[in-house]
């Protein structure tokens, strides 16, 4: 990842706000601040921030329920891809679900989005089909992936 290491930790009410403009800088339909805050309360939730040198550069965060996390949003600020951030995350984000008892990972991608179906077969997730017009900014389906065995 370079000469900078992440320092991952549990997401934040006092973070939403910084992840909030990464998620804006990331994403075609982006989540709201008040979407975040309810995430960071969530128990069923579990979110993480990477920080390098004190400042939130990265999310990731999934949703725990009968043994399945399913991922809702993973995202690098644009200025800080490319130095191995997304996969050291995701493969933290993994940790942590499984330490909270999920067996399998599931998510939605668009198909479009060649970098994160990459992230996330590196990590064993296999798409298994497709959600049609799944986004609605565009109509484009969504690749549904999972791994059953985390």
């Amino acid at each position: 990842m370079g000469e900078k290491a992440c320092r991952f930790r549990k997401m934040t009410v006092a973070d939403v706000d910084r992840v909030t403009e990464i998620e804006a800088q990331s994403f075609a339909m982006p989540w709201s601040r008040n979407l975040f805050y309810g995430e960071a309360i969530n128990e069923n939730a579990t979110y993480i921030v990477c920080e390098i040198d004190g400042e939130i550069v990265a999310y990731a965060g999934a949703w725990i329920s009968f043994g399945d996390a399913e991922v809702m949003s993973v995202a690098v600020d644009p200025i800080m891809r490319g130095h191995g951030i997304g996969t050291a995350l995701f493969g933290r984000l993994i940790e942590e679900v499984k330490a909270r008892g999920a067996t399998a990972i599931t998510l939605e991608v668009r198909p479009s989005n060649a970098a994160a179906i990459r992230l996330y077969e590196k990590f064993g997730l296999r798409s298994v089909g497709r959600r049609p017009h799944y986004y609605i900014d565009n109509g484009e389906d969504a690749l549904i992936m999972w791994n059953t065995k985390i």
